[in-house]
């Protein structure tokens, strides 16, 4: 009884505490729904259709707002290496030197070939009645040619092994140009195959190319797996991604833009080396991008981007179609300088 008490003695001296509440749950304010749901359209809404003005880039996003760049500074400018001070000052002293008309300009046709030239005889015709205005190079990689016209005899340079897709390619190219430029009369430098005919008369493709100011060289971005999929970092900091161009090889180019090129090593190196079969498990190819990036990167103003050589790459192949004697056709050949008139002019044409 006594602890009894006790305990109830305790219990007075005890405080008693309150006993929790439970506190009842709250309901979502519908009006923070309401709001987060149009400030979620409101964004969307901003991006499918961004504003326009560009004082409104700054609370839209700035997708489309093309005059905020123009306020922001420029990035700043890579610091160029000494090989490429170096490189840029020659090219740069070239272009700018002034072009000096001799009194008998010519054009140089240099014939890129495994052997026999099949179209010869066309050729002959095409120069009769010229002499003095043209020079014709012949670069034979595998077989000697026989020659029947007086224009191709003894116009073989010393030539060498050309593997399709290397580095080889390019330097049959150089080879023919340092062989033409030994001629100060030679003004400018058509690039052609054995599979090349001539679409137009002598007289208008001289005219059109002794009064242009400019080189034919295909140059385009190609951002697909076969252009600039193709790019190696191997190439930094000389050749950015940003700079890699695509091109078919065929080119008309004046005699200041061959200087250039033959006074060219830096980059010339960076594609020998970097762009090749196999180079980083991609297939790159020399002859369709050295030249184009080249211009692009150092003289994009002084080439008209296309080449004026026809090419069909209507079968989506890794070479372009052939014509056989059955396809070669007065249509045919009116269709391909009809099309070709609309832009540019073509001197010849890929045919088999």
């Amino acid at each position: 009884m006594k602890s009894a008490q006790a305990w109830r003695g305790g219990m007075k001296d005890m405080q008693i505490l309150p006993a929790p509440r439970h506190r009842a749950h709250l309901k979502k304010p519908t009006w923070i729904i309401v709001l987060v749901s149009l400030v979620s359209m409101f964004l969307v809404c901003a991006y499918v259709y961004p504003p326009h003005n560009s004082a409104a880039c700054y609370v839209f996003s700035s997708h489309g707002c093309k005059g905020i760049s123009n306020w922001l500074p420029p990035a700043p400018a890579r610091e160029l290496t000494d090989d490429e001070i170096a490189s840029r000052v020659v090219i740069k002293d070239i272009l700018n030197t002034p072009r000096t008309v001799s009194k008998s300009p010519k054009i140089a046709f240099l014939f890129l070939t495994p052997g026999p030239l099949p179209f010869e005889r066309l050729w002959d015709k095409f120069f009769q009645g010229n002499e003095g205005r043209f020079s014709v190079y012949v670069h034979a990689s595998k077989d000697k040619p026989l020659h029947f016209s007086r224009y191709f005899i003894n116009r073989e340079i010393r030539s060498d092994k050309v593997v399709w897709g290397k580095i080889s390619m390019v330097d049959a190219e150089r080879r023919l140009l340092s062989n033409a430029l030994q001629d100060p009369d030679n003004h400018h430098f058509v690039l052609l195959s054995e599979s090349c005919i001539p679409l137009r008369n002598f007289d208008f493709v001289y005219n059109y190319l002794m009064y242009t100011n400019v080189s034919f060289v295909d140059c385009f971005e190609d951002p697909g797996p076969h252009g600039s999929g193709r790019y190696s970092e191997h190439m930094l900091p000389e050749v950015e991604k940003k700079d890699f161009r695509k091109g078919a090889q065929w080119f008309t180019m004046k005699r200041q833009h061959a200087v250039i090129i033959m006074a060219d090593s830096l980059y010339y190196t960076k594609f020998r080396d970097y762009c090749k079969p196999g180079m980083d498990g991609k297939n790159c190819y020399s002859d369709e991008h050295y030249l184009p990036t080249f211009f692009h990167m150092l003289d994009p103003a002084g080439i008209a981007n296309w080449s004026v050589t026809h090419v069909d790459w209507s079968e989506g192949k890794w070479h372009p179609k052939s014509y056989r004697a059955r396809d070669v056709t007065y249509e045919l050949i009116k269709n391909i300088t009809v099309f070709l008139d609309s832009y540019c002019f073509a001197p010849s044409g890929h045919f088999s």
